[in-house]
């Protein structure tokens, strides 16, 4: 049976970067070094006035094409997920199949899901190689979210950035992805959201949990969301390694959402990692939602510190609330 492999990666950010001493200038009031202790955010990219989710998944294919010498005509399936689409319909990967060449037989699929959507979509990516829907997959994580977010947010604005990230997953002998467990609790729906622009009506729509302080569309407790996080994420990790009769001992580093560094670091300490064991790398690229992880994956590769026998920890989490969870051995190029 045919297993899916996490190949290499492409990550494409916006040439505009926003830096604290940037916004430090623009709002003299807003305390940057107090927020950069908490997020660990020094820096963010920004997507320009046009600059949609599409061009930059585009952007980051063409990169990954180029670096890894890959046919475009190889590609059998395209999975998209992003929160900020470019239009409610068409669906935008049919758009990307277009503007890449990709053949028509190609198939193409959006999913809106952020926080949580890389561990989705690679569960996807993986039931499709192995019913023997497709082979070569060109998952894409992009996200705009700076375009929900009015100039004088001072909670969003400092945390969220724009990315877009290409992998090519493809068909392998070993099995490099296992034990998936995920998690959906809809009634958090409010904690995290934006809640205009669909089909509901406005005097219908979800109401923020709290009263909004901002003009942003879009709306985030933080606090209610860190608490969910370091309730479920711990308890998402021990049913995995107990589906695998695993312990925390087989596992060589736990990669998660890149949400601010404070999250992370309660999770650390409710978990007793090492720093090591759990990095926090989202300093220079700040919140990138369904783009924080193959990012991650893409720096620790680059740096050297993934091992290629070892057993690492995928998990992501938020805006649903959804959550989700796999193992992964970096089998890349076997």
């Amino acid at each position: 049976m045919p297993y899916a492999q996490l190949g290499p990666i492409a990550v494409h950010l916006p040439t505009r970067v926003e830096t604290n001493e940037e916004l430090q200038r623009s709002f003299p009031r807003w305390d940057l070094k107090l927020i950069e202790e908490k997020t660990g955010i020094r820096q963010r990219h920004i997507a320009a006035d046009g600059e949609t989710s599409s061009d930059l998944a585009v952007a980051a294919s063409q990169k990954l094409f180029a670096e890894h010498d890959i046919d475009p005509n190889s590609i059998d399936f395209v999975l998209f997920c992003t929160q900020t689409p470019d239009y409610p319909l068409p669906t935008t990967s049919c758009l990307i199949q277009d503007r890449l060449s990709l053949p028509t037989r190609c198939g193409a699929l959006d999913f809106n899901l952020g926080c949580s959507g890389y561990v989705y979509g690679l569960a996807m990516a993986d039931g499709l190689i192995q019913s023997g829907a497709a082979s070569r997959i060109l998952f894409l994580t992009a996200e705009t979210y700076s375009k929900y977010i009015d100039p004088e947010d001072r909670s969003l604005r400092t945390i969220f950035g724009d990315a877009a990230a290409a992998t090519l997953i493809t068909a392998g002998p070993n099995q490099s992805l296992s034990g998936f467990q995920f998690g959906s609790d809809g009634s958090g729906a409010d904690m995290l959201l934006v809640g205009d622009g669909g089909a509901r009506s406005e005097s219908d729509a979800i109401r923020p949990r709290h009263r909004k302080r901002w003009k942003s569309r879009l709306y985030m407790d933080g606090p209610s969301l860190i608490n969910f996080t370091v309730e479920a994420v711990p308890r998402l990790v021990d049913q995995i390694l107990a589906k695998q009769g695993l312990s925390d001992a087989d596992i060589s580093k736990y990669l998660m959402h890149q949400a601010t560094w404070k999250m992370l670091d309660q999770l650390r300490v409710r978990m007793d990692l090492a720093p090591e064991r759990l990095p926090i790398e989202l300093g220079e690229v700040g919140n990138t939602v369904s783009c924080t992880l193959p990012i991650l994956i893409d720096q620790l590769r680059n740096s050297g510190r993934i091992d290629r026998d070892s057993v690492n920890m995928l998990v992501g989490f938020g805006v649903g609330l959804s959550w989700a969870g796999c193992l992964w051995k970096d089998l890349a190029g076997e």
